[in-house]
Formats: C-alpha cells, structure tokens, sequence
C-alpha cells in the first residue's frame, strides 16, 4: 500500500549548499515513518535498530536525527500514524462518494478490522493489537500515541449511538474490546479455523451491540 513510497525515491542532483524543501523534508519524514511502523509490527520496539529502519526507507542513518530526536520518539509517531494511514482510512479516502452516514461508517470500520484482509497484511496492522507489550515498554510517548488510537477508534464508534443512549460508552468499550482481543488471539493462534471463529464471534457481538 505504502510500498510506491519507498520504491520512489529520487536520486536528484543538487546543489549541496542549498537546502531541501519543506516538502521534501516531509515526504523524507513519512518514508521513515512508514518504514519503521512496517518494522515495529514485525518485529517489535526493541530488536530493530535506527540502521534498519533507515535502510528499509531506502535513506542513510546520518539523516535520521534530522527528523527525530530518538527511536522512542519514531516509535511514538508511527503509532499515532494508524490514524490518518489505517486501510479503513485509506479506504474512505479512496473513494469518491460522500463518507456515509454514522451508523453506516461504524459498521464499515468492525467489518474491516475484524477481515482476513487487514489481518493478513502484518505490516497495517493496528498498534492496539500488534504493539500493546512494546508500548507499555517504550514510555510515555508511545503511550499517549496508542491511547489517541484508541480514542480515535472510540470516536468513530460512538457517534454512530445517540445521545440518549443512556450506556453508549460502555458499549463503545465493549466493542473496541472484542475488535482488538479478538484480533490479539487471530494473530497468535497457529488455527486459521480458530482464528476465523473468535473473529466471526466477535464481529457479531460488536455488530449486535452497535445496533441494539
């Protein structure tokens, strides 16, 4: 998805005096941003180095420290990235119709989290299923990034509820809680019958409660 990102980078001539665009100083950052979210979800925080990150963006390691101050500090960024580049995101922002209606969005964003799709593609998947262990690890950065996520998460959830819907945080919570446990147990088992079941259960749940 991200991939043309990375495939695309320009070998250009320039004068060494002159400076880079804040344009290209903003695609640079993004590449970094991609890679390492990419890295992160595979391997988690520890075991990827500054040097690996930076060689997966296709960019030498002696610019990193322009765009940030630590790999704490990436980290924290590339989980808060799920919430602009997530493929639910990616999906509305695609298409060319009008977002649909609350209700409707709410329905689209469990669909989608919970489908063999998003699972199978490891290097999109959420931080709040695939980094929580990590997060906890990497400070209080990474820490406020991933609870934006869930916030954001939440958001979406919760305006498709009324206002008079006298418990419709709780059923919020409930719901992002059967999206990201579930799809804790679908990465981890070795069972794709197992991790097809907890997933369609969840789905139904989560379906259930957004409607009743």
């Amino acid at each position: 998805m991200f991939k043309n990102i990375f495939s695309s980078v320009l070998h250009e001539t320039r004068d060494p005096a002159m400076p880079y665009t804040a344009e290209h100083k903003a695609r640079t950052r993004e590449r970094i941003v991609m890679a390492a979210r990419e890295l992160f979800n595979r391997h988690g925080f520890e075991p990827v180095s500054i040097d690996q990150i930076m060689a997966r963006a296709k960019l030498t390691r002696g610019g990193f420290y322009n765009h940030f101050p630590s790999k704490a500090a990436l980290y924290a960024e590339a989980v808060g990235s799920y919430v602009d580049c997530n493929p639910f995101a990616l999906r509305l922002a695609q298409s060319r119709r009008p977002p649909p209606e609350a209700p409707k969005l709410a329905r689209m964003l469990i669909e989608r989290y919970l489908s063999d799709e998003v699972l199978e593609d490891t290097d999109q998947h959420c931080p709040l299923y695939a980094l929580p262990s990590d997060v906890v690890r990497a400070g209080p950065g990474p820490q406020r990034a991933y609870t934006a996520v869930l916030r954001s998460m939440a958001a979406v959830l919760r305006r498709a509820l009324p206002d008079c819907c006298p418990d419709a945080d709780t059923r919020v919570q409930l719901i992002v809680t059967l999206c990201v446990g579930s799809m804790v147990l679908a990465r981890a088992t070795d069972d794709p019958a197992l991790s097809k079941s907890v997933r369609a259960n969840a789905r139904k749940q989560a379906l259930a409660l957004l409607a009743s």
